[in-house]
């Protein structure tokens, strides 16, 4: 060995090429390090807890939903509407099966779903749109240090985005 290069079986290597090297594989290791502590960051971050749902439009606040966790399950229920116009015993006329005309409040429109750590999401489950009573599939990943939550839906290949935040 000298100080010129290294030589990786019949090949000589030059210094500056192992330096260069070395310090791309340093970067990387501290990538991997920064990604590894950036997941685990996640996933110390909760889903579970209140929620406010915005407008798709005016982004004005519409509910709360609280999201609970059961035996790794999700459930979501609307624990408050902030809409000014919505009655206080607003019912869910839209919706079928057994929330056909539940109270808004205490609605449950998110079932099942578990985490998948490997894409850091969580998904499986259904979410119901009360204002048209339809239900989607659903993925959701905590954003900007688990402060927002996006909720996506699902209906065939097509998808509807909502940003929910923390309350």
């Amino acid at each position: 060995m000298s100080w010129a290069g290294w030589r990786v079986g019949h090949h000589h290597v030059p210094c500056m090429v192992l330096l260069a090297l070395v310090c791309r594989l340093g970067g990387l290791g501290v990538s991997v390090a920064f990604q590894s502590a950036h997941a685990q960051d996640l996933g110390a971050q909760s889903i579970t807890g209140i929620w406010i749902t915005h407008d798709d439009q005016t982004h004005e606040p519409r509910a709360h939903i609280n999201i609970t966790q059961d035996n790794g399950f999700l459930s979501g229920r609307i624990v408050k509407t902030l809409d000014p116009d919505a009655l206080p015993d607003e019912r869910c006329t839209r919706c079928k099966g057994e929330r056909k005309n539940q109270a808004m409040v205490g609605l449950e429109i998110i079932r099942g779903g578990q985490k998948n750590d490997k894409e850091w999401v969580w998904e499986g489950g259904k979410i119901l749109d009360p204002e048209s009573g339809d239900e989607y599939r659903f993925k959701m990943r905590l954003l900007d240090q688990g402060r927002t939550l996006q909720v996506r839906g699902y209906l065939g290949p097509f998808w509807r985005t909502q940003l929910w935040t923390r309350q």
